[in-house]
């Protein structure tokens, strides 16, 4: 297929996303390393020149590691997540606000675009409370205030959201980046939401390749996890996802951020990469829809 051809075949999905909102989860080891970095925010970009809202949110537990050995403070996690007293909560908004977040920043503008880096205690963001004393400044999410998204998504800008919280006497807490991304999602009513990690998607047998899954739904999703055919770091995610969808989210994607322009190819063809996720099965909807 020659350049035209990809291109006239990709218009309707151009078309689909143009002016609508586009949430992107970044992590994993499409962001550590840097040739697979640079291609991804290659294709943010692009999608931000096409016309679409994009709101890039980031986690950063390497840079958070890297802060804590070097004041001394030992990494601790409970079922999965990091317990957080008041020190660390501050050198993890340093490592993610401060490191990673302006990194980001900086390597969008060195490739011609413009971005602005915002935490999620500027504005009052993310407004949490604590999720439990044995985690310490661990912060579950009261609210998502959009507005100051919203304003950086109408300019030429590209949002870069450092995932830090915020409750209500203006203690910081460290809030799971997954979850908070997906609550952000959620809040816009983006038109779509991106898990961009180092996993390829969902599968209904895993590691067996042939039984990955290119779509699901949540209820499909509940029953593999019910089997025991998703376990482990994956749950978390999905919870997440399901929680937006039920708060105005519309799709979710599981995608492999390693593998090069994974996102044009998810966005702007009939197949996809990733493993789409949907609230309900469409002939399902379709039926329900007969027989009302």
């Amino acid at each position: 297929m020659n350049i035209a051809e990809t291109l006239t075949a990709a218009l309707p999905f151009m078309l689909k996303y143009q002016g609508q909102t586009v949430v992107i989860k970044y992590g994993g080891n499409a962001m550590t390393d840097e040739k697979i970095k640079r291609s991804v925010l290659s294709d943010i970009l692009l999608l931000k020149t096409m016309g679409i809202n994009v709101v890039l949110v980031h986690g950063g537990g390497p840079a958070i590691n890297e802060m804590l050995a070097k004041y001394g403070k030992e990494s601790k996690f409970i079922n999965g997540l990091r317990y957080t007293d008041a020190e660390t909560a501050e050198l993890a908004l340093v490592a993610l606000a401060g490191m990673v977040n302006k990194s980001l920043v900086r390597d969008i503008q060195r490739l011609g675009g413009e971005a602005i880096g915002i935490s999620g205690v500027d504005g009052r963001m993310i407004e949490v409370e604590q999720l439990s004393e044995e985690l310490g400044f661990v912060g579950k999410i009261k609210k998502i205030n959009t507005e100051i998204i919203e304003r950086i998504a109408k300019t030429s800008a590209i949002p870069v959201i450092a995932t830090a919280g915020v409750d209500a006497s203006g203690e910081f807490y460290n809030v799971n980046a997954d979850t908070a991304a997906s609550r952000i999602a959620g809040e816009l009513q983006a038109e779509r939401f991106i898990l961009l990690s180092d996993v390829r998607g969902l599968y209904s047998n895993f590691p067996e390749e042939s039984s990955f899954l290119s779509e699901t739904t949540l209820s499909e999703i509940d029953t593999l996890i019910s089997d025991g055919k998703i376990s482990g770091g994956m749950i978390p995610k999905l919870e997440a996802i399901k929680y937006a969808m039920k708060n105005g989210l519309n799709e979710a994607v599981l995608l492999d951020g390693r593998l090069k322009n994974s996102l044009i190819f998810e966005l702007f063809t009939d197949e996809g990469v990733g493993t789409l996720i949907k609230k309900e099965d469409l002939a399902l909807s379709k039926f329900n829809n007969l027989i009302k």
